[in-house]
């Protein structure tokens, strides 16, 4: 172990948090633990600066920073040790105090001698390479301007495979709180402090707002906060945040706010939630911060007002309701310098514009982003590494965006639009089918690269490419999983996530055409039917291939006949508990990707299955919510079917093999998953003469208590996933016949006692993950024979187990598997 990585990792803090404790605890370590302490913190500073220069060690220097890095691991498990002995054991606590100062002589030694050596040897090359590096760079400089000016506006183009890597890492982090703050400036810096002093000073003014059009930052600066330590010191950590929409669940809103002011749960949703008479409770008289954000309808507003001591509501909208919120702030655009700051970061990698670059042209592009954060971001994006021709064109297209009479938003859309225009036009189109999705949601990927593939007759990986491309260009964000970006990693560990505006942008632009020849058909929102202007033009066909509709109940009379020869693709998302499949799937001849989602509390009975009869094209079938509906005894085969997601979905024991024969229904499946399901014990014996799947994903089921005995026969399986399903307790013996399974993934099965004998079998096993499986204790001899696995991922405690493995099998890597708790999902 490397000693830069033990200060990048978490280990050093949780050395320093050790030693802190045995500090109060342990009047015999104490002396030692303070000096460990103290050169720890030392040491720090200086690894860090070799980390970050990134330049490698000569061999004797880098053993012995191996050397220290290895004591210091030992200090861990020494003050584990130290932190669980009981002080009666006054022998034993002697025996550790002995060795804490051994080992706190150990590192001071290194310090005050190697360490110091080390130093003076950096400084001596140092100066002697000065001169002569000082005029390699003086004559670099000089000609990188000189191509720079002469060939393009922008910075080099290579490494950009790196560089969209990197940027789905940090997408990831600021999207748990809402974006980074790039240099906003004093605007921002301004605005936190005022609505600071609304929520700490002002005790009277217990419902606030920030208050400014889309795209202008308002969402950025609550979560900014939300994070500051004043605030969050003040309230306690008690803060939470919500995300309203345009088309709320109320109640399920209400239930939300009720669970966080009172930690209470409450079963079902409903009017019964004890009418926010809540300043009775004395226990509920603490400080806590509700955080309302994207709120659109004062309706919505009042049902989600309460009055308690000492618990505020800061609101975030595009409106001030001034009747219900006793102050506002009015966020402001950014100035001059500020904006340009933030375009520079997004068009050039840095804050300032760069040697080479034409100044007067980038000044008028950011002043015609009038201030506004989301457009200074996604233009600049859009324009990295372009021409100046290019930028020119796009300084003249920006000019001519500014209607005049129209309001703020339509002229960020008209400005943003620039952006979509300058995409090929297959990434366009894949732009504009992410409107087909609500608000404020997040989209799994799989679903999105599903619809992607079947549209524009691509790939999966050049979809994944447009997906980077798009997210590169600040045009949606990727939320990953913690256990996702790996290999055989699911598409439903990462999401997409959108902007309001960006959404809003993609429904503006795909709706400029005739509603009969528009590619995409959609609702920009919940409604209780379908939109009129449909209704109107059902005489002639419509042309889209994408429909996506949002609704909330749907019977059988609110449906209307519709015509669509040529659509691919058709989103159903709704709320409610009943649903009657639309009538004009039977007028859809070529769909091929049906997605199901209920956004509703409790799972959706589905009506009008026969449509199933008709979709002979269907490839990909998404069900989220629902119960899963007794197919009809005639339904023919679904024999192009490849993929079927089950999310969510009260199972109802519908898919045992005397209700339904999926080898018949589904003879050509490929990939089977079911996440979060609920009312099933075991899995149908029948699915082990489905010879073609190759990937079967149970998670998160915990009602699943066995797996079919026979699924050794499923030949083609290459993924197998029983992740989360803590009521299962034994492998199947048969599973030692998938010979070509290479990924395994048991982990969070809790109940599970033992790998079986026979899983030597699987010669072709590459991974396995079994993290959090306490139950297992042993290895069966047969796992010798697994001479093609590379990686198992597992707890300390049966870590050892297969680290005498690796000295059988070539190539094999043992990764103990660090906990992560992480209950983000729930606010979905």
């Amino acid at each position: 172990m490397a000693v830069t990585d033990f200060f990048a990792g978490e280990i050093a803090t949780e050395l320093l948090k050790q030693l802190i404790t045995i500090c109060r605890k342990s009047t015999l370590c104490r002396t030692s633990a303070e000096e460990l302490i103290n050169s720890i913190q030392e040491l720090a500073p200086i690894i860090h600066e070799i980390k970050y220069t990134g330049v490698e060690l000569p061999a004797p220097r880098q053993r012995q920073l191996d050397f220290i890095s290895e004591k210091l691991r030992h200090g861990q498990e020494l003050a584990t040790k130290v932190l669980n002995s009981p002080r009666w054991n006054v022998y034993k606590n002697l025996q550790l105090a002995r060795k804490m100062e051994k080992l706190e002589k150990t590192v001071r030694k290194f310090i005050e001698g190697p360490m110091q050596a080390h130093v003076l040897a950096d400084v001596h090359h140092v100066r002697f390479d000065m001169g002569e590096r000082f005029d390699r760079i003086e004559g670099s400089t000089r000609r990188l301007e000189q191509r720079l000016g002469s060939m393009k506006i922008g910075v080099d183009q290579s490494g950009w495979i790196g560089e969209a890597v990197n940027r789905m890492e940090v997408e990831e982090v600021d999207d748990k709180y809402g974006g980074g703050m790039v240099n906003l400036g004093a605007g921002m810096e301004l605005g936190k402090r005022k609505v600071k002093e609304m929520l700490m000073e002002k005790e009277d003014l217990s419902v606030v707002g920030i208050f400014g059009i889309g795209g202008s930052g308002k969402t950025t600066l609550a979560r900014e906060i939300c994070r500051d330590d004043q605030v969050r010191s003040y309230f306690g950590d008690r803060i939470f945040f919500l995300t309203v929409s345009q088309s709320p669940n109320v109640e399920q809103l209400r239930s939300k706010i009720w669970e966080m002011i009172s930690g209470n749960t409450i079963d079902g949703f409903g009017p019964m939630i004890p009418q926010w008479r809540l300043q009775n409770d004395g226990n509920l008289a603490t400080r806590k911060l509700i955080v309302l954000d994207d709120v659109w309808s004062l309706s919505v507003l009042e049902q989600l007002m309460f009055r308690i001591p000492g618990c505020k509501i800061l609101v975030v909208s595009r409106f001030k309701f001034p009747s219900v919120i006793n102050c506002t702030y009015e966020l402001e655009l950014l100035g001059d310098d500020e904006a340009m700051s933030l375009f520079c970061h997004h068009a050039f990698g840095q804050n300032f514009i760069p040697l080479g670059i034409n100044k007067n042209l980038v000044k008028q592009v950011v002043d015609e982003c009038r201030g506004l954060p989301l457009a200074l971001k996604v233009i600049g994006a859009s324009l990295r590494d372009q021409p100046e021709m290019f930028w020119k064109s796009a300084k003249n297209r920006l000019s001519r965006s500014q209607p005049i009479c129209e309001s703020h938003e339509v002229q960020l859309l008209e400005r943003m639009k620039l952006s979509i225009d300058c995409l090929p036009e297959k990434v366009r189109e894949c732009f504009l089918d992410l409107g087909c999705f609500p608000e404020d949601k997040k989209i799994p990927l799989d679903i999105v690269i599903n619809m992607w593939v079947e549209l524009h007759d691509i790939d999966e990986e050049e979809a994944f490419a447009i997906l980077v491309e798009l997210s590169n260009k600040n045009l949606l964000n990727l939320v990953k999983d913690a256990r996702s970006g790996d290999m055989y990693s699911t598409y439903y560990e990462i999401s997409v996530s959108q902007h309001d505006v960006l959404r809003d942008l993609a429904i503006y632009l795909s709706s400029r055409e005739d509603i009969n020849r528009r590619r995409q058909l959609l609702m920009p929102r919940k409604e209780e039917g379908l939109p009129k202007e449909w209704e109107r033009n059902v005489d002639e066909p419509f042309n889209a291939q994408i429909i996506s509709v949002y609704t909330g109940k749907m019977g059988e009379m609110e449906w209307f006949q519709m015509d669509f020869p040529k659509a691919e693709v058709l989103i159903l998302n709704f709320s409610s508990s009943e649903y009657f499949l639309p009538p004009f799937i039977h007028n859809m001849p070529k769909l091929r990707a049906l997605i199901l989602i209920n956004y509703g509390t409790s799972n959706a009975v589905l009506h009008n299955l026969s449509v199933f009869s008709n979709l002979t094209n269907l490839r990909s079938l998404w069900l989220e919510k629902v119960s899963m509906p007794c197919l009809p005894d005639r339904m023919m085969p679904l024999e192009n079917l490849r993929k079927l997601s089950i999310i969510l979905c009260d199972i109802n024991n519908n898919l045992d093999q005397s209700v339904v024969d999926m080898p018949h229904l589904f003879p050509r499946l490929t990939e089977f998953t079911m996440d979060h399901c609920i009312n099933f014990s075991e899995l149908p014996p029948s699915i082990c003469r489905m010879h073609s799947l190759r990937s079967l994903s149970i998670t998160n089921c915990d009602t699943l208590e066995k797996l079919p005995n026979d699924l050794g026969k499923i030949s083609s399986l290459q993924i197998l996933r029983i992740y989360a399903c803590p009521n299962l307790k034994r492998l199947p013996p048969g599973i030692g016949h998938l010979v070509w399974l290479k990924y395994l993934d048991i982990s969070q099965c809790i109940n599970l006692g033992f790998l079986p004998e026979e899983i030597g079998g699987c010669r072709s096993l590459e991974k396995i993950d079994m993290r959090e499986c306490p139950q297992i204790n042993n290895l069966p001899m047969s796992v010798a024979s697994l001479q093609s696995l590379l990686r198992v991922i597992c707890d300390e405690g049966v870590s050892w187990l297969w680290k005498d493995l690796e000295k059988i099998v070539s190539g094999l890597c043992v990764q103990v598997a660090e906990e992560c708790f992480n209950l983000d999902w729930l606010a979905e």
